[in-house]
């Protein structure tokens, strides 16, 4: 895999080497072994997937210590806009943030570090979401920033009249 470094520390684009022919491709989509070497070493424990359509906006979700996660996501089919917010105190890219597309064609992967509020936009007519996260969900300990705080200045890369959120997330707070 190759590993491209972002404007924030630690928060990383990987891109695994894909075998193609004419029968279709194959690719390693995770090594523990690799992952350590060239990134760090995270014990993942839970996967989540997640399918939506265009529009649908996920985030700027984050779990609040002890449950921080630190995330590994990609795209299995579609096109998002993934974005990755520096919310860690005293850290000097403090609300600043990452934005990369993950598409099934390019097959990157994005890491997600602990400390970070992490949303999605869907680009294409649907997409499938797959992540990794090094700690379990907790409910009780779950955060959320506005998607569209003007602090941070996140384009989107889509209309407003085309978002598409949850009740919840139109009411998150400002970062």
């Amino acid at each position: 895999m190759n590993v491209l470094k972002t404007n924030i520390e630690g928060v990383l684009i990987i891109e695994p080497r894909v075998f193609g022919d004419e029968r279709g491709y194959f690719f390693e989509s995770y090594s523990q072994r690799e992952f350590e070497e060239k990134v760090c070493k995270t014990l993942f424990v839970q996967d989540n997937e997640s399918k939506s359509v265009y529009g649908v906006m996920r985030g700027l979700h984050f779990q609040k210590p002890p449950f921080a996660q630190a995330k590994l996501v990609r795209v299995v089919k579609g096109r998002v806009l993934d974005v990755a917010v520096d919310i860690r105190e005293g850290s000097p890219t403090y609300g600043q943030y990452v934005s990369t597309e993950l598409t099934g064609e390019n097959k990157r992967q994005l890491f997600i570090p602990r400390g970070f509020a992490h949303g999605f936009v869907v680009l294409s007519e649907e997409a499938l979401f797959q992540y990794k996260c090094d700690n379990y969900y907790a409910p009780g300990y779950e955060g959320a920033i506005r998607w569209d705080d003007p602090k941070l200045g996140i384009d989107w890369k889509l209309p407003l009249e085309d978002i598409i959120l949850s009740e919840k997330d139109k009411n998150n707070p400002l970062l």
